[in-house]
């Protein structure tokens, strides 16, 4: 669709009204339901959670379930009678996408594309947003094609596009001829300005690189930075060795940290603004034999809580979980290894139950997420205050549910399970390896087994695997190890194609991008109480495997490999081998 505005001042998108005539922006929802892309009840619903959220309905719908991004382009595209493009960041030319700034790309949600043909391709996200079109057309002052992307696809390209490791580069460079040049003058201290730049851009690269960890790490002869993608360790920065103190000193600045102790690990935090978006930075120090090394964990201020619903939690589990944060006391406990996601779900559980009726307390070491409404403690060890120390001050705040970071002990341990004993909801986490070695981990601890027996009533344990990337997904089929894998797990022969993803541009080449849930329960019934009562622990894990029944990790991770969500070498991984009971 070619449009010269300059020509024909009435030439907009899908603009069939007369000239002069206000333009009404294209509803999305009813011109979905009148494509029969979705219903009317799913739209209803869908508006209720635009209401409430604020967030736009397009996403609104891919994140319920009801559509996906391509299925809602084509409809916008086909409405608006312009192509439907399916972008790849190898389409765009640098310098045709240039001639709008990161900014303004992000803003109106639209990237050049090419100018091969005369006019200029022109990708948004949504073309019924005159106001931004009109905003785009007045910065190119160009003849436009038009075309509808995808917005991941959209932001992808635009990553791609304006990838700053070149840029972190030269600033490294910058900073090591600013420190020989102090060395050789003497000076005392290195200008803070190169230090900030190149930290600021490091932080904007780790958020756009969906990094969880910014992993600084001196070696001997160079200085390695590290991001953790979708819980994998990829290099990002080679530098000069003697810029670390530089870098070193300007976080430990910045997070309130001792800069003279160099000799012992130190912990801290700060808030960094990376993309235009506040972003909470946990630093954790530690002297290495080249110099102390630092581990930033990003905890993005929004959207980094995500309700029980969207956990993706199989169904059964869910339920179970919902219905037991309605009671009025008994303590849940989430299990996992470190980075599981196991203060998420707690999260998300404080969510669903947080109301101006209900006393929330948290003790935590560090206050991970920030929610309103809530009263949240930091521990801190050094001055007396632990788990145990401010979890029995917590009890005589009068709370109605209880959130402690993680039971370390056997002070918290027993504090915890009598104040669930004692009309108490304690939610709390622990580290183990599945959900039935739990309690008798508690009983190792030095619980009394009468205090777990009474006041334990779930325990879920969960970890997380890296979905399929769906731009570069194809149907694989599986070969005899994987086919015993899964067909060990409950699977039914003949296996449907399983998915695998070949590598591309959006995932970096990893044919993963994202992680999900897999998920374990255990609910403490009868028989598996009295299981626990006894001294036979053969009998106790019996019980306990026929409790979680289908609700195993095995079983979960089974079923999102054969729904195409992940890979089945990434549920081998998870799981080893099948057990003997799932």
């Amino acid at each position: 669709m070619k449009l010269d505005i300059a020509k024909d001042p009435a030439a907009r998108p899908a603009a069939e009204a007369a000239p002069g005539r206000p333009r009404e922006r294209l509803r999305l929802g009813d011109m979905l339901v009148a494509q029969g892309v979705i219903s009317a009840e799913q739209l209803g619903t869908a508006l209720a959670n635009q209401k409430r959220t604020g967030r736009r309905l397009g996403r609104i719908l891919i994140e319920d379930g009801f559509s996906t991004e391509e299925v809602i382009a084509r409809a916008l595209a086909q409405q608006l009678r312009v192509p439907y493009l399916d972008l790849t960041p190898d389409m765009v030319v640098p310098r045709v996408a240039k001639l709008l700034s990161e900014a303004q790309a992000r803003r109106f949600r639209a990237v050049p594309i090419d100018d091969s043909g005369g006019a200029l391709r022109l990708g948004m996200v949504d073309p019924s947003d005159y106001q931004a079109f009109d905003e785009v057309q007045r910065q190119l002052r160009r003849d436009i094609d038009l075309v509808v992307v995808t917005e991941s696809r959209f932001h992808a390209a635009l990553d791609r596009l304006h990838a700053s490791s070149d840029e972190l580069v030269g600033l490294a460079r910058e900073l090591e001829q600013e420190i020989g040049v102090d060395e050789v003058s003497g000076a005392g201290a290195v200008d803070d300005a190169p230090v900030a730049k190149l930290l600021q851009t490091l932080f904007d690269d780790a958020v756009r690189a969906r990094a969880s960890d910014i992993h600084i790490e001196p070696q001997e002869k160079k200085l390695q930075i590290r991001f953790r993608v979708d819980g994998v360790l990829v290099m990002h920065t080679e530098a000069e060795s003697r810029i670390a103190p530089a870098v070193l000193q300007k976080l430990k600045l910045t997070s309130g940290l001792d800069i003279a102790e160099r000799r012992l690990p130190q912990d801290g935090r700060f808030v960094a603004r990376a993309r235009n978006h506040p972003i909470d930075m946990r630093i954790s120090t530690m002297p290495s034999q080249y110099g102390e090394t630092a581990v930033l964990r990003l905890l993005p201020q929004q959207g980094g809580l995500l309700a029980l619903d969207r956990l993706g939690m199989p169904a059964g589990i869910l339920a179970k979980l919902k219905d037991f944060v309605r009671l009025a006391h008994g303590m849940l406990l989430v299990t996992g290894p470190t980075g599981s996601g196991k203060t998420t779900t707690l999260y998300g559980a404080l969510t669903e139950i947080n109301s101006p009726a209900t006393k929330i307390i948290t003790v935590e070491d560090p206050v991970e997420y920030r929610l309103p409404g809530i009263t949240q403690v930091q521990v801190n060890e050094r001055i007396g205050l632990s788990f145990a120390a401010v979890l029995r001050s917590t009890l005589r705040q009068d709370p109605d549910i209880v959130l402690v970071g993680e039971m370390r002990d056997k002070d918290t341990v027993e504090t915890g399970l009598r104040a669930a004993m004692t009309g108490h909801m304690v939610l709390s986490t622990l580290h183990t390896n599945d959900a039935a070695s739990t309690p008798m981990r508690l009983l190792d601890m030095g619980a009394p087994r009468f205090l777990v027996a009474t006041s334990l009533r779930y325990v879920l344990a969960q970890r997380l695997v890296r979905a399929v990337c769906q731009d570069c997904r194809r149907p694989v089929q599986a070969d005899a190890q994987e086919r015993a894998f899964l067909i060990g797990l409950g699977a039914t022969d003949p296996l449907p194609p399983l998915a695998r993803g070949s590598g591309c541009a959006s995932c970096n080449g990893t044919g993963f991008l994202g992680r999900m849930g897999v998920y374990e329960l255990l609910e403490m019934t009868v028989p598996v109480v009295s299981a626990l009562h006894g001294e036979d622990q053969r009998e106790y894990f019996e019980a306990a495997r026929r409790e979680i029944g289908t609700n195993s990790l095995a079983r979960h991770a089974c079923a999102l490999v054969l729904e195409g969500r992940t890979d089945v070498i990434e549920a081998m991984r998870l799981i080893g081998r099948p057990p003997e009971q799932t």
